[in-house]
């Protein structure tokens, strides 16, 4: 039986998005109307993952209670971020755990929340992109989506049927690429090796370009690329699926 598309769709924007690389939101809406999906995108702020990984429960809390708020009317919460989207898939439950009155609404969220692609193509159905890009790219896996989330194969899948696209395989496309949140930024030498192995690795590959589905590990690549003078672009999964390369620069190279 086809799936239906679902009646209407709460886009979390996320703060990097938001902030960073505002395109990847207008290539996720895009993508969501392209596949039958209303767009709604509500008054949001972050969704509370670098408090919860740092151990600020009550802040997290309180951070993660506007997004229900800002969300429950929803049908579905769709997020260009494995890690955002998992933070309120999988942690919200346990972060109001001991809340008996908020705990059913976290609950309700966390079932109707998804990574942008994983949807596209495990909800929404979607099998073929309607897009075209030249070149050979490979595709990092983030911790999240990997491990949290179970996505792998949906974005490759999609990125298969793109004409003049070449998709070619990282030796170890699911090692984490040292960004990690607030990780970076309390282990900056631990962080620097690990991403020095990613983008060794990237590079490796021969390939023009790498994607991925996180635009936190993505603007860690992107550094240290940039830092090591490689040419080498780095795009999020969706602005390659949406067709809208052309609409800003490589991550890394905005100045």
């Amino acid at each position: 039986m086809a799936h239906q598309p679902p009646r209407r769709v709460g886009l979390l924007v996320t703060c990097l998005v938001d902030l960073m690389r505002p395109t990847i939101g207008f290539a996720a809406v895009k993508l969501l109307e392209a596949a039958g999906c209303t767009i709604a995108v509500p008054s949001q702020s972050c969704c509370g993952q670098p408090a919860w990984n740092s151990g600020d429960r009550e802040d997290a809390r309180a951070v993660a209670l506007t997004v229900l708020s800002a969300f429950e009317t929803c049908d579905y919460i769709v997020a260009p971020s494995g890690s955002c989207a998992g933070m309120v898939r999988i942690h919200y439950p346990e972060l109001f755990a001991d809340d008996d009155a908020n705990l059913a609404r976290a609950r309700a969220v966390a079932a109707k929340t998804w990574e942008l692609v994983s949807f596209l193509t495990d909800v929404c159905g979607l099998s073929l992109a309607d897009a075209r890009h030249e070149g050979t790219v490979c595709y990092h896996d983030s911790c999240s989506s990997l491990r949290e989330l179970g996505v792998r194969e949906q974005p490759r899948r999609l990125l298969t049927t793109v004409p003049g696209l070449t998709l070619t395989e990282l030796s170890e496309p699911d090692s984490c690429c040292g960004f990690g949140g607030t990780f970076c930024v309390k282990y900056p030498d631990i962080s620097n090796r690990m991403v020095a192995d990613k983008v060794a690795d990237i590079r490796a590959t021969g390939a023009g370009t790498v994607l991925g589905g996180d635009l936190g590990c993505l603007m860690n690549i992107a550094g240290k690329l940039r830092r090591d003078g490689s040419a080498v672009a780095v795009r999020h999964v969706a602005e390659v699926l949406a067709g809208m390369t052309g609409e800003a620069p490589p991550i890394g190279r905005e100045r």
